[in-house]
């Protein structure tokens, strides 16, 4: 794959603010550059130093939380469904994570490429998404999510 420029984006970040409720300072989606609604999609999340989780995770070596790889992995997977029209409308949550493992650290400036394809979908109402994020081509996450259309 090529790198991306902000001109290869399908979704840009004020699209995505559209199809996601998260905002500031949990909306970890910058761009999407690849997207099939409905099956896969692949997004962009820079990792800067100004976020607020650095102040104390941890000061004096910054390292981006695992649990917050695995929300922006669950904010790709929730893009894949946000656009498939037959879904009712609704609140998609995390109904368990499967086989989550971390390889290695992500740390400020480093861009992760967050890569996810739906893998089954039951009553228009939980799904599977297959997730994984990379550094550099180098995987550093990956794991099974599920989610729940919440009443």
């Amino acid at each position: 794959m090529t790198d991306p420029t902000p001109d290869s984006a399908l979704l840009t970040s004020e699209q995505i603010m559209g199809l996601l409720p998260h905002r500031y300072p949990f909306a970890l989606v910058d761009r999407v550059i690849e997207h099939v609604p409905g099956q896969r999609a692949v997004a962009i999340k820079n990792v800067t130093l100004n976020e607020p989780q650095f102040q104390g995770h941890f000061p004096d070596r910054p390292l981006m939380p695992g649990v917050l790889i695995v929300e922006a992995m669950a904010q790709v997977g929730g893009l894949i469904v946000a656009q498939m029209p037959d879904l009712p409308k609704g609140l998609f949550v995390f109904a368990g994570i499967d086989g989550v493992r971390f390889r290695r650290p992500v740390v400020p400036g480093d861009q992760l490429i967050i890569s996810c394809e739906l893998t089954s979908l039951k009553r228009q109402r939980f799904g599977k998404v297959r997730a994984e994020a990379k550094v550099d081509g180098n995987l550093v996450c990956s794991g099974e999510l599920l989610f729940s259309l919440m009443d």
